[in-house]
């Protein structure tokens, strides 16, 4: 994982101040730098804002920069969305929050068939600079209403961007980014991830994230480009590619399996880094694709057939999927639905034997 105190030229900071953040933190951090960066960057959705938003992240945002640009909203995800689109297409740089990624589909027509046409529709006229923050997947009991995973309904969707980050490192760096874009961004914030990391094999975090480099985040402006995946584990033998909390999973996995795996955080979604993922997969001849999403469909699918046609003549095995199972999401069964270490290790020593999936 990248280090904050060695990190590459382009995530570089501006302010050599660094502290212990977890994702939680971080992301509100970054809010904070923009918004008093730039005047046009407001934030808004359901108990956003004198509350701070139910796992806080929009914390003392309106305290701060005033009630006109940080403030609450009805429960209404398309009216939310819908007056984003218009302060974007306006010249505001609107952050809107969706309190859960299960409630993102009564929105779903306004980023489909406003937001992301904006910028064609309108012969380049107009665009729309916004970002739709949302925490996703399981990791808090919420049953099937409060824990989906719908990444793979915007990655198909042309001129939209999707981001998922796994650590607070990232998560600050790629949502400065995402507020800076002038295209719209879905960015999907790991419930799990929030308040630490862990091992794979457990509910909660083992440990706080001060313990790990991917903690220490600078407190000024730095930018973690969108469309760069980032190599956290090198290997020989087989490439493993994951992103949010499904990093951390398929790192105790590989070790688990005792297997010299190559795991790849992917970051973004779209613009996907397949630069990166080719040059894995040749090296390696295999790959395993892990997500928390059901398998039918999911990203994963897209995923293993960009493999297949880059780099077919390089694998040695066939390409092995991991993925949540095809059924809604279970509330008392959470933990045995998710995607773990066990069966992470499985797939990689199927694929070395050139077992099928």
């Amino acid at each position: 994982m990248v280090d904050a105190s060695n990190a590459p030229a382009s995530e570089a900071s501006d302010a050599p101040a660094v502290q212990s953040m977890n994702m939680i933190q971080a992301l509100n951090s970054a809010l904070h730098v923009k918004m008093a960066e730039d005047p046009n960057v407001l934030s808004f959705g359901e108990d956003t804002g004198y509350f701070g938003g139910v796992f806080r992240v929009t914390d003392q945002l309106q305290q701060k920069h005033g009630i006109t640009r940080s403030f609450d909203a009805p429960i209404n995800e398309s009216g939310i969305i819908g007056a984003a689109v218009g302060m974007a297409a306006y010249g505001l740089r609107p952050v809107v929050e969706v309190q859960f990624a299960d409630y993102i589909y009564p929105g779903y027509d306004q980023i489909v068939s406003e937001a992301a046409k904006m910028r064609y529709r309108s012969g380049g006229q107009f665009s729309s600079p916004l970002v739709v923050r949302t925490p996703y997947g399981g990791g808090i009991f919420g049953g099937q209403t409060h824990s989906q995973s719908p990444e793979s309904l915007f990655t198909h969707i042309a001129g939209l961007k999707v981001v998922v980050p796994s650590n607070p490192y990232d998560a600050k760096g790629l949502l400065t980014a995402a507020i800076e874009d002038d295209d719209p961004v879905i960015f999907f914030e790991p419930k799990r991830l929030y308040n630490g990391p862990f091992d794979g094999w457990h509910q909660k975090p083992v440990s706080p994230w001060k313990a790990q480099p991917e903690a220490q985040v600078p407190t000024g402006k730095y930018v973690v480009p969108i469309g760069e995946a980032k190599v956290v584990r090198e290997g020989s033998d087989v490439t493993i590619l994951c992103y949010g909390t499904m990093v951390w999973v398929s790192l105790a996995g590989a070790e688990h399996a005792g297997i010299d795996a190559e795991v790849i955080d992917l970051r973004t979604l779209v613009p996907l880094d397949i630069a990166t993922i080719e040059a894995s997969v040749k090296k390696t001849g295999r790959c395993v694709i892990v997500h928390e999403a059901p398998k039918t469909s999911g990203y994963g699918a897209e995923l293993s057939a960009l493999v297949q046609e880059r780099c077919f003549y390089h694998l040695e095995g066939p390409i092995a999927r991991v993925a949540g199972w095809d059924t809604p999401y279970p509330h008392a069964f959470e933990w045995e639905y998710f995607v773990g270490p066990q069966r992470v290790a499985d797939a990689l020593k199927s694929v070395m034997t050139g077992g099928a999936r």
